[in-house]
């Protein structure tokens, strides 16, 4: 009985042994002859997200000889948000109601679709237009004036075309990267378009806004602390030295897309 038991102790033994170095031995030499290929591979200790950005800066670039004003005027903007313009949109939203804020915001936005109609006439989309002027005649009559937006419930949604991007469309470029005072990034086409938006809104006068305006300036204010409140982005928020770089591309492409769409 005792021999017997020491038989199947030593092949249990050696059943163990045998299994041990099967594994062993898989996990030492690869299937290719190379033996534990990952043990020599190192890691840059010191490579954090700054040294990252550094050698990607080269695909963020854009065409930007005022660099050195542009810089200042970002600066300038990041102060100006910060001391100035963000505790007014904090104020607003603390004293004014959210049905109040909706209603303006839905309103300045029924102005806006004027000049986002024309546009899209202009850079012939059929089908975009049709549902712009749905927009205008629902929102302009059930909506009273544009307080309340009932075309978006009806499958209209908020469309944005602008002049820079019907120039766009006929194939004007982009231009010199500009960055401008309070309103932020921009380029020499879409700059000039701002202007011609502007001053095709004041020319149509629709719901007489454009002689109101210029008899009561607050409304001009009004419009905009609605328009940095509807604007999710906040200087200082991609926490990154080159944020001014990011920015910038990320305005360039964008109006890329929205042009070929």
């Amino acid at each position: 009985m005792v021999k017997k038991l020491l038989i199947v102790t030593a092949l249990l033994a050696a059943g163990l042994v045998q299994a041990d170095e099967i594994p062993a031995r898989a996990s030492v030499i690869e299937a290719d002859g190379f033996t534990d290929p990952l043990k020599e591979l190192k890691f840059n200790p010191g490579l954090d997200q700054r040294e990252f950005e550094r050698s990607t800066l080269t695909a963020l670039n854009v065409y930007d000889p005022f660099e050195s004003v542009n810089r200042r005027l970002y600066h300038f903007n990041y102060r100006f948000d910060q001391w100035v313009f963000l505790p007014v949109v904090n104020g607003y939203r603390y004293i004014t109601p959210s049905f109040v804020r909706t209603g303006v915001s839905n309103f300045f936005s029924n102005l806006g679709d004027v000049p986002n109609l024309l546009n899209s006439l202009l850079q012939f989309k059929g089908k975009r237009s049709m549902e712009i002027t749905a927009r205008l005649l629902f929102n302009t009559t059930l909506g009273v004036a544009g307080l309340w937006d009932p075309a978006t419930k009806m499958g209209l949604p908020h469309q944005s075309e602008d002049f820079g991007q019907t120039l766009g469309f006929y194939g004007v470029p982009d231009g010199p990267y500009l960055m401008l005072p309070i309103l932020g990034p921009s380029n020499l086409r879409d700059t000039g378009g701002l202007v011609v938006d502007y001053s095709a809104e004041n020319w149509i006068n629709f719901l007489n806004m454009a002689e109101v305006s210029s008899d009561n300036p607050e409304v001009w204010v009004l419009r905009a602390i609605d328009k940095r409140y509807t604007t999710s982005f906040r200087y200082g928020q991609l926490n990154s030295p080159f944020e001014y770089e990011k920015v910038r591309y990320v305005y360039t492409e964008a109006r890329r897309l929205q042009i070929a769409e």
